[in-house]
């Protein structure tokens, strides 16, 4: 089911701000209160009115009973409006200023999650709804698998999420049902102050964000220890002619020729984990791009991507070595390319194996960059209580808040999601694992052809046409005829999802 095709050329709709009840208490008592537009009335005083009247021609006889007549009537109308000027006022204050009955009224908020346990958002939802007596969050964990179509299907239909957790590269998927962050809720100039500049580039579409970021990711290098020691290499490579050279020296074969130990998996499709990320990359550093990939600098990337495997006799990865995930798990590989996430993995299925991260190596003279990988929450277009929704998000990315939320994640695991905040990289930037993360936070770049989010769309139509043309090239098809035939379908891919 994609439910993408009917929106393709549908305008984005205008930003809705709405909520169920407005007439909510403060989210916290750091945030400000959301004020309507201020209606003035003027109110003319009884002096004021006598003041003004004209003297006339009046017998001095008959002015007394005259004058005291028109004061009663004055003095009856302005204290009428001054009462009534009373009543407004307290009125507005027992609504708008949460000093009504009206104001406890409950809000039910379900955010839907993707990768972390219930347990994880807990502390945090226990703790915000005893600030917030009438918010009730419900923490629902999802699985992936369809749960884009899923996302857009229920939303449409009234019975979907307030809050939901989305794919970096997803916004021009999901436009008709994310809403824009209100400016009441975090300004613009606060949002591009607190995220990474890859944030700010993902998120935001005309004049509004489109999503609050818990965390950020990307391709880091991936090293076994033991291996790189036993070909006497120290450090991890730095650069792609480092790369080269140590892969030389990490790649083992045996008497018939065949890889025991291979150096780096890169140069196939079949059986490389996130071969399509590395691909998108390679093409980024070679200053290439994807809607134009007809060009040299895309068929050099194609190139520089594939000699790893090309050469069967000398080549450092082939087709013939397990997938490149179990391979660095079992040690048949020294070196890989994945997001920080999969050290993981790998300690959870080898505790023992010793492992270095680095950055992403950088074409020489170059600068660094890398593909970014990260997922969002926002909160749904459909969703009655968008102001509370968007409310609580601000609560989850306060700096406090992301650092118990890291905390729970590393009681259950290895490590957290990297902070998405950029006042708390100086805590990660020596992290065993997640320092390369953070240290590369400011160079991370987004392509559509990002492995496993599973959206059935976008990301995986595009990445089925570059694993097509990585594996015409193994058939001996040249570089630019095989992306030829890939920007043809990458071309129409990106034609189906357009941001307004």
């Amino acid at each position: 089911m994609d439910d993408n095709n009917q929106n393709q050329n549908e305008n984005q709709p205008a930003p809705i701000f709405e909520t169920v009840t407005s007439d909510s208490q403060p989210v916290t008592n750091n945030e400000p209160n959301l004020q309507p537009e201020e209606i003035s009335s003027e109110v003319t005083s009884p002096d004021q009115v006598i003041a003004s009247s004209p003297p006339g021609d009046i017998p001095p006889e008959e002015q007394p009973m005259v004058y005291e007549e028109n004061k009663s009537k004055y003095l009856i109308i302005a204290g009428g409006a001054i009462f009534f000027l009373i009543i407004f006022v307290l009125i507005f204050f027992l609504v708008f200023r949460g000093g009504g009955a009206a104001n406890n009224k409950p809000v039910k908020l379900v955010y839907w999650g993707l990768w972390e346990d219930k347990e994880i958002f807990d502390p945090l939802i226990k703790q915000y709804q005893a600030q917030n007596k009438n918010i009730t969050i419900e923490y629902m964990k999802m699985v992936p698998q369809e749960y884009r179509e899923k996302l857009i299907a229920r939303s449409k239909n009234g019975q979907g999420p307030d809050i939901f957790r989305f794919h970096n590269t997803w916004l021009r998927e999901i436009k008709d049902v994310v809403s824009p962050l209100p400016a009441s809720v975090m300004t613009n100039e606060q949002f591009e102050k607190t995220f990474y500049p890859v944030h700010q580039k993902d998120l935001k579409n005309g004049d509004y964000y489109y999503g609050l970021p818990l965390e950020i990711d990307g391709l880091v290098l991936i090293g076994n220890e033991g291996l790189l020691k036993k070909a006497g290499i120290a450090t991890m490579p730095n650069n792609w002619d480092e790369v080269v050279t140590d892969v030389a020296k990490l790649s083992v074969r045996d008497t018939g020729g065949n890889l025991i130990t291979a150096g780096i998996a890169l140069g196939t499709a079949s059986n490389i984990e996130h071969f399509s990320d590395i691909f998108g990359l390679i093409l980024l550093q070679n200053g290439g791009n994807l809607e134009n990939l007809n060009d040299e600098a895309a068929a050099g990337a194609l190139e520089s991507y594939r000699k790893f495997a090309e050469d069967p006799k000398t080549g450092f990865w082939d087709e013939t070595m397990p997938n490149s995930l179990p391979a660095f798990i079992q040690e048949k590989v020294a070196l890989i390319i994945a997001p920080s996430w999969v050290v993981m993995n790998i300690k959870a299925a080898n505790p023992d194996i010793k492992i270095k991260v680095a950055s992403i190596p950088i074409v020489p003279g170059g600068k660094p960059l890398s593909l970014a990988n990260y997922w969002v929450e926002g909160v749904s277009r459909n969703s009655n209580n968008q102001l509370e929704a968007w409310k609580f998000l601000r609560y989850l990315v306060e700096k406090e808040n992301l650092t118990k939320l890291y905390e729970n994640e590393s009681k259950v695991r290895l490590f957290g999601e990297p902070y998405s905040r950029v006042d708390l990289a100086s805590s990660l930037a020596q992290h065993e694992y997640l320092g390369p993360v953070i240290q590369q936070a400011n160079y991370y770049v987004s392509l559509p052809l990002i492995s496993r989010t599973y959206d059935n769309g976008l990301n995986d139509e595009i990445v089925r046409y570059i694993e097509n043309a990585i594996n015409a090239t193994a058939q001996g098809t040249a570089y630019s005829e095989a992306l030829n035939t890939a920007q043809q379908g990458v071309s129409q891919v990106l034609g189906r999802y357009v941001l307004q």
